[in-house]
């Protein structure tokens, strides 16, 4: 029986054996790895990493979906909704320390998914995932550019990212209203040793008004945390490289943690 693709999952599903043997590639499972994909949906990236791979993990919510998938003696399926999955547990349960993760994201979910493994990246080895391509535009983008924001200096903190492949629409059934996008993400040994929520409200607070110089908005948020490193408040929060913020942030961090 045809599937038919169900618009609350955010189901999009990959039809275009080109861009599906170029996904696998920039993946480039071996034998023996631990790879676990978010979404197999109808097996389009599945079959293929499967061969290459052995065994592979899988996530699914949809119940139709993980039925047919439980078929495949190939598989471990874990029939849930991704945000509720502990990776870490995941990966103790597999037996590995690092975990490989890969898959076509819902796009009306997928950063509440990348902030979810955000919080469980110690157990990540690198992640390939298919997401609107303007969602990947921002995770890469440089400072000084429109596309900079939140979700860049949160996610460049932590990993190093690339967008390695286009995918237009007609490569989906049904075709999305949007162009897509494969981001690499691989986490950064030795990032910067700061307190997650505190960077996380210090950037929040940074573009709560980007147009805007940050004397007006950071720097009140900065003289109240009692922040006493040098900062050039007079710039726009998309002027401010990442590293900067990190070191803000790290500043604060261990402030508090000495008071």
């Amino acid at each position: 029986m045809k599937h038919i693709p169900r618009k609350r999952f955010g189901q999009n599903f990959l039809t275009d054996r080109a861009v599906i043997d170029a996904i696998v590639d920039a993946i480039h499972p071996l034998p023996g790895q631990t790879v676990v994909e978010i979404g197999p949906g109808l097996m389009a990236l599945t079959q293929p990493l499967v061969e290459r791979l052995g065994k592979l993990s899988v996530i699914e919510l949809d119940r139709d979906l993980a039925v047919r998938l439980r078929t495949h003696p190939q598989l471990d399926v874990v029939e849930s909704d991704v945000l509720k999955v502990d990776f870490r547990a995941l990966a103790q349960r597999l037996g590995v320390d690092k975990l490989r993760v890969a898959g076509n994201l819902p796009y009306n979910i997928s950063s509440p998914i990348l902030f979810h493994l955000l919080d469980q990246v110690d157990v990540v080895e690198d992640q390939h995932f298919m997401l609107q391509k303007e969602v990947i535009d921002r995770m890469v983008a440089a400072p000084a550019t429109s596309d900079y924001g939140r979700l860049t200096v949160m996610l460049q903190w932590r990993y190093a990212m690339e967008n390695v492949l286009f995918v237009p629409p007609k490569s989906f059934d049904p075709p999305p209203k949007v162009d897509s996008a494969v981001v690499r993400m691989v986490p950064r040994a030795e990032p910067a040793q700061l307190d997650a929520k505190l960077l996380e409200d210090l950037v929040r607070v940074a573009f709560s008004q980007r147009r805007k110089i940050l004397r007006n908005t950071l720097g009140k948020w900065l003289e109240e945390k009692g922040y006493s490193g040098n900062f050039d408040l007079q710039r726009r929060a998309e002027e401010v490289p990442v590293a900067e913020y990190e070191q803000a942030a790290a500043s604060l961090s261990a402030a508090s943690k000495v008071a």
